[in-house]
Order: C-alpha cells, then structure tokens, then sequence
C-alpha cells in the first residue's frame, strides 16, 4: 500500500492568525494584493510541516466574488499571482517530490448549491482559471464543491487543462448524514465523474466528524483514491453567505491532538490522501506527517 499523500491546511485562517486581514468576501484575494509575501511564507510552513502539496491561494479570485468590489477585470492577474506564489514556495523548500494542487473553487459562493451556476455559464470561467494555473501546478483540486454538476464541470475543466483532477466535495454538517450540501447521495456524487478521469475523490470544509460518516461511504463505491481534509468550524448556517455572515467561528477544540485522533484513524483505515482545511495549521500537519512517516 503506497504511503499517503499529506496534503497543506487552511491557507486563510493562517494568514489571519498572523495578523494579516482576511476580509471575508475576499480573503484570498486581499492577502494577493497586500501581503503576497506571507502567501508565500504560509506555502513554505506547510511545506516544512510535512505537507507533500499545497493548494495555491487564488479560492476567491473568481469574476462573482471580485465583481463584487469592482476588481472582476484583475481575475487573471491575482490567479497568476497565487499560481507564481505557490511555484516560489515549492522553489524554496527543497522538498523533493513536493506538488502543487490548482484550486478550482465554487464560482459564487461556498456551501450554496442553490446559487451555482449552469454548467455552460461555469465552463468558460473554469476554462480561464484552470489555464492560467496549469503553467505552474501539477495537479488541480476542485474544492470544496458543494453538487454533483458543480464537481463535474470544475473537472472537466482541469482534465481539458492537462493535468491530473481531484474532486473534494464539502458534506451536510449540521446533521451527520454523509450527504453533500446539496442532499445529494455519494453514489449520485460518483456517478456524475462517470467517463471522466478523476485521479482522486475526498471530502473537505465539513467537521471531521462528518467527514468520519463519509468516508466509510466512500471507500467501498469508488476505485479511486480517496481522502479528506476537514475543517475546524461550528456548523454552517442555511443560506449562509460569506459577503455576509462573515468568516465562521472555529471551534476551539479542534487541536492537533484532537485533529490526529481522527487523522489517525483514518490513515490506519487506508486513506490516501490527507491534510487539513480552515482553521486547520500547520501544527496539525505537523502532526498527520508525523503520523504517516510512523506507519512507515
């Protein structure tokens, strides 16, 4: 069994505690255009935490969420810087075998799949981002993906792209229910990647707790790898929009060592791929590498 893969933590929240501001609607994007060095310093602590690939910063640079502030015509500017950001890092870290992951987010908002687009609407803008990232990553991860055509189309997008595809869905965390945001089954979630070339499947931005009812699910459905990374969060709210309600509160309990208890089990479970969403540091995964170089 190959070893797994451990993957970065939540860039934002990191910056945040490093006394960077994160404005909400755009956190990403703000730390792009003021602070751009400590993107970069975020990268490399990941990478020296024990992270084999980081995801590059660019989660909010998408025409809705900039239009908002009258910057949709800097998307390929900002895309390219968090795309050079992330090459630097992986420059500077010596790591061998260290990967870049190009995030594909959701388009308008995070955990709304009322609010995603059609898939003709949701292509050309995908096209753009992936083909500005593909220069510089050596993978994409469609992230935090809260429907099963939203998961579809982002991919799509990264195959056409040339590189290898992850997709990582965010699951219900109110209640427990293994379902996607959208009440979709993982059976509907996996039939809507058939035909297309999906390296890996995971879970990310949910408790780990949810992520502990999906990944049983998971595993026995699909023959491809599969991993998480699980958020620090208190549950979010219905038709919560980030413009609006702001960051979520992190809950306070999800420390290393209560993050590794389920890190733990999951990588004695198999996993192949691992690591950690917002709120999630790089202690955290200092923790997870420490906990996959031990089961050898």
């Amino acid at each position: 069994m190959a070893r797994t893969i451990v993957l970065d933590g939540g860039t934002g929240r990191e910056l945040s505690r490093r006394g960077i501001e994160v404005p909400p609607n755009i956190w990403s994007a703000h730390a792009l255009m003021h602070a751009p060095g400590a993107v970069r310093d975020v990268h490399l602590d990941f990478y020296k935490a024990g992270a084999d690939v980081i995801t590059t910063n660019n989660y909010t640079t998408t025409p809705d969420i900039l239009g908002r502030i009258g910057l949709s015509h800097r998307v390929a500017e900002l895309t390219g810087i968090a795309r050079d950001l992330a090459m630097d890092a992986k420059e500077k870290s010596g790591r061998k075998g260290a990967r870049i992951a190009g995030s594909l987010p959701p388009l308008v908002s995070s955990y709304r799949p009322d609010l995603v687009k059609k898939p003709e609407e949701m292509r050309p803008i995908y096209d753009e981002i992936a083909g500005i990232l593909a220069p510089g990553v050596d993978l994409f991860i469609c992230e935090t993906m809260s429907s099963a055509v939203e998961a579809r189309t982002a991919a799509e997008a990264g195959l056409a792209a040339g590189k290898p595809v992850w997709v990582s869905w965010t699951l219900e965390d109110e209640i427990y229910t293994g379902r996607l945001r959208s009440n979709e089954t993982i059976a509907q979630a996996l039939a809507a990647l058939d035909g297309l070339d999906v390296e890996t499947v995971l879970f990310n931005c949910s408790p780990p707790e949810a992520i502990d009812v999906g990944l049983p699910e998971l595993r026995p459905q699909t023959r491809r790898k599969i991993g998480a990374y699980a958020n620090g969060f208190l549950p979010v709210p219905k038709k919560w929009l980030l413009n609006e309600g702001g960051l979520n509160k992190l809950r306070g309990d999800v420390d290393a060592e209560m993050y590794g208890a389920f890190a733990q089990r999951w990588i004695n479970d198999g996993i192949d791929v691992l690591g950690g969403c917002c709120g999630i540091g790089p202690e955290h995964i200092r923790k997870i590498r420490d906990m996959v170089d031990a089961k050898g």
